[in-house]
């Protein structure tokens, strides 16, 4: 399986597997709007207003401290996009996928 095209080979750290571009896709699947966008697993979130948003990117924080692992973060008005991807690896990695489903679970509630 082929990694992510656009980002380094998993020999950069090979204690983190890149995952394939099928890998991602398949674990991205159950996972609300959450694809694979330009080598990041990226989602968008809307919300009434701005508090609302911010207030969500505020909930994602904790969980990006907790997971020692930070989403870039955009937030317009009362849209947040949220894209995950391992720089270290050099590409998306479970542990992308495993934030992005607990980030999906604060917007399930």
């Amino acid at each position: 399986m082929e990694p992510v095209p656009g980002f380094l080979s998993p020999e950069r750290n090979p204690a983190m597997a890149v995952l394939s571009v099928d890998e991602i896709r398949a674990g991205v699947a159950g996972l609300g709007s959450w694809d694979l966008v330009d080598g990041s697993v990226v989602a968008e979130f809307g919300f009434d207003d701005f508090r609302q948003a911010v207030a969500f990117v505020v909930r994602v924080s904790f969980e990006a401290e907790s997971a020692n692992h930070h989403p870039d973060i955009d937030v317009r008005y009362n849209r947040v996009r949220l894209a995950l991807s391992t720089h270290s690896a050099g590409g998306v990695t479970d542990k992308d996928l495993a934030l992005a489903a607990v980030i999906q679970g604060l917007t399930d509630h």
